[in-house]
């Protein structure tokens, strides 16, 4: 086994029921090389730990200015400004703060205490269970992750790896050893859209599906898509059916469902905490009639096909 490497880590959910097959726990892990405009973890995508500032419980004393030493704090009638390329993490501000309204996005572990952290859970994981490693994108720590995913095999678990798809090939197939599912994300189909709302091409998105695909087929393992639907973005019909067409064609059986995920704002105050402006801000949830609509198309165009499709996350009720 590889010498245990260190990981940082955003957050460790436990009880989840999103992320694969039965009750999970699922890591989440800091840094992402997309910018997708509709993210719903901003605070995951830079790999570093933050210091971040929740506005609802300040109480605008400003102790905490008072003792950070590097100017990293900057106030306004919006609130505060943390400029994280003046802080030292060293926390002085945190642990100076009576209201809890400065806390830290990011822990660094090492990978085996981590695993410890994650086996926990194994009581509640059940036939289906397991851990998934999210990110942010996970295989931005690569090391780290396949040590743990190789870990977690040899305790007998089930695992799932949830991807962008935005990396070299034989880094991915190098992490598929150790993974019973893969989740992949398929945003866009047009390269130029792909770029335009997430900063990155897809061309190696799409070529690293169907060498997934290819491998897990062979190796009898699972592979979920998913698909966000984002008002005005992904959500077209034209897009819908170029997914679909490629899944049909390229993909085939070897994945097993394709979910579409609802968009929803309900992450509107991780961008205030980041003092980040968000373009969807003012996007009204997908409602259910919306939904509805997309799931029929996509399932009218995967027709005779063996991939199954399903519809999550929280819609808004259509208007009578």
């Amino acid at each position: 086994m590889l010498l245990k490497p260190q990981a940082t880590v955003l957050n460790i959910q436990r009880m989840s029921t999103e992320d694969g097959p039965g009750l999970r726990t699922t890591l989440f892990l800091k840094g992402c090389n997309l910018r997708c405009a509709w993210c719903h973890n901003p605070e995951s995508i830079d790999a570093r730990p933050v210091v971040q500032w929740n506005k609802v419980r300040c109480i605008g004393c400003h102790s905490c200015k008072e003792v950070c030493q590097n100017g990293a704090l900057k106030f306004s009638d919006q609130g505060i400004f943390i400029a994280a390329e003046h802080c030292e993490l060293c926390l002085t501000c945190v642990d100076q703060c009576p209201s809890g309204a400065l806390n830290v996005k990011g822990e660094y572990f090492e990978a085996d205490k981590l695993l410890t952290e994650l086996l926990k859970d194994r009581a509640y994981f059940g036939e289906e269970g397991g851990v998934t490693i999210s990110g942010g994108e996970p295989l931005l720590q690569p090391e780290a992750v396949i040590w743990l995913l190789e870990a977690l095999k040899k305790e007998g678990l089930n695992t799932a790896l949830d991807t962008a798809g935005l990396l070299k090939t034989d880094l991915l197939l190098r992490a598929l050893r150790h993974t019973d599912l893969l989740l992949y994300d398929i945003k866009l189909m047009d390269d130029a859209s792909h770029k335009k709302y997430t900063g990155g091409g897809n061309a190696q998105v799409l070529k690293n599906l169907v060498e997934a695909s290819s491998y897990l087929k062979e190796k009898g393992k699972k592979l979920w898509i998913r698909t966000p639907i984002i008002p005005g973005a992904t959500d077209s019909k034209e897009n819908i059916r170029a997914i679909a067409l490629f899944l049909a064609e390229s993909v085939g059986d070897a994945a097993e469902r394709w979910e579409l995920c609802a968009f929803n704002n309900l992450c509107l105050h991780k961008y205030e905490s980041l003092n980040w402006d968000w373009i969807y801000k003012d996007t009204a949830p997908v409602t259910d009639y919306a939904m509805g609509e997309v799931l029929l198309l996509a399932s009218k165009e995967l027709k005779g096909t063996s991939i199954e499709v399903y519809g999550t996350g929280s819609t808004a009720k259509s208007e009578e």
